[in-house]
């Protein structure tokens, strides 16, 4: 149990890193693509600026510029007198600070020009545009008044795409403007917008992003196959270690019989003695028919797992084969056990495998005496319906738990909890109940409840 915790907890810690690296890596990938992106419409926006200027020699915010220098005079000729307090500056300066973002983006040419560039260049032309002020200054020949200055205006190179600030991420810086004329002076930046940027960006990230993913993929797969091999391995040779263990116990059983047996038949006492010499004989007979028997079992074993059943199928009367099992089977018990018959089939005839049915049937009855912690209490019914035969076996023994249920009917396993002492076998029983089954084209399933019995049910076709 530890081991296989610790290596859970091993693939579990590597994935969660892969993912963190892949993560990383992506989002390196995004920004790099984001700064080529950003980078790419700078560097269009500004050839199509030069070709604007070539063409028309003037600049695209001429007109809104020579609007600004009217408006400028009118504030400082008028409204500037009707300031008397903090507040009326402060409302004065926002006003203004609208008004000549709203004269910079209704007059200004630049945008319908870039639009058209872009298209012409095969580029996405739908975008908006945002103007930002970075310094106003509204001056006449005797005074100045300072509207706006960003402190960081003159603090260095142009912001570009790959150092704004968070607010400014979406954007793209096209350029930085600054003009003087008779009544301002002003300097600020055109951003545009790109309205399906993310999405462009994300298509280009496609592969990365596919790629990645199928490598997480794969590995946790490639985990989950090894983690689940090496966990059945490990069950399977738990199962095999079991299974020697229990038939070395088993076999030394009638060897040590055996053994003892021989030299009592070496006394001498003994050997005056002819009944005592008969019933030491009976009893070496007795225990080399069981050691013969486990011995023809593993043979058996290796033989079922080579080749397929060769059944011997002759057409029985069901009703009649499966009472003179149970009466057999309860005449060996000394008529201490309990079996209560239900068949829903009178005169049914069918072609099984006589000794293979009676030996399925036998090791069912036999677990349900088993596996009972009380006086045993077995109901054994068969059912008919148009294509199979239904055979159940109810017990009212210990039960098996979920977890158990999912490979009893594996060769060697032995519900690992119970009195397991009192209890013995090599966990074949219900191994070989699975394989006649299966050799007469039908299944067998369980359904139990620690505590409340279990019930094994055959169905085999008709």
């Amino acid at each position: 149990m530890r081991l296989k915790n610790s290596i859970l907890v091993a693939g579990i810690i590597s994935i969660v890193i892969l993912i963190i690296v892949q993560v990383l890596v992506i989002k390196d990938i995004w920004f790099d693509k984001d700064v080529i992106f950003d980078l790419k419409y700078k560097l269009l926006s500004q050839e199509a600026m030069e070709q604007l200027n070539r063409m028309s020699q003037n600049d695209p915010f001429e007109n809104a510029l020579n609007f600004l220098n009217d408006y400028s005079r009118q504030v400082m000729t008028t409204e500037i007198q009707n300031v008397k307090n903090d507040e009326d500056l402060t409302r004065l300066k926002e006003e203004i600070m609208r008004d000549v973002n709203k004269i910079l983006t209704e007059l200004e040419n630049l945008s319908p020009y870039l639009k058209g560039y872009f298209n012409k260049q095969g580029f996405e032309s739908d975008f908006s545009i945002k103007i930002e002020v970075n310094f106003l200054r509204l001056i006449d020949f005797e005074k100045r008044f300072d509207v706006y200055a960003n402190p960081q205006m003159f603090a260095g190179p142009p912001v570009s795409s790959a150092n704004v600030t968070k607010d400014t991420r979406s954007k793209i810086l096209v350029n930085r403007f600054f003009r003087e004329d008779n009544y301002y002076r002003i300097a600020f930046d055109y951003y545009i917008d790109i309205s399906g940027k993310q999405r462009m960006v994300l298509r280009d990230m496609a592969l990365y992003l596919a790629l990645s993913i199928f490598s997480i993929i794969v590995v946790m797969i490639i985990f989950y196959i090894t983690y689940h091999n090496l966990m059945e391995e490990k069950r399977l040779s738990n199962l095999k270690t079991d299974f020697i263990n229990n038939m070395t116990h088993e076999i030394k059983t009638p060897l040590s019989t055996i053994t003892v047996a021989g030299k009592t038949l070496e006394m001498e006492q003994i050997r005056t003695n002819e009944n005592k010499v008969l019933e030491t004989a009976r009893l070496i007979h007795k225990q080399s028919v069981h050691l013969n028997q486990l011995i023809n079992l593993i043979l058996e074993i290796s033989m079922w797992e080579r080749t397929q059943f060769q059944l011997d199928k002759k057409e029985v009367d069901l009703r009649e084969l499966m009472h003179d099992i149970v009466e057999s089977f309860r005449t060996a018990q000394n008529n201490n056990v309990q079996i209560i018959e239900n068949y829903g089939f009178d005169t049914l005839k069918t072609k099984l495998d006589v000794v293979y049915f009676t030996t399925m049937l036998n090791n069912l009855l036999s677990n349900a005496v088993k596996y009972s912690d009380k006086e045993p209490v077995i109901k054994v019914e068969g059912q008919v319906n148009k294509e199979n035969i239904v055979i159940s076996v109810t017990d009212n023994g210990i039960g098996i738990s979920k977890q158990d249920q999912k490979h009893i009917f594996d060769k060697f396993y032995r519900v690992s909890h119970g009195n397991i002492h009192k209890v013995k076998g090599l966990g074949l029983g219900l191994y070989y109940v699975k394989r006649i089954a299966e050799a007469h084209g039908g299944t067998v399933t369980v359904s139990s409840k620690p505590g409340e019995g279990s019930c094994f049910t055959v169905t085999i076709p008709k």
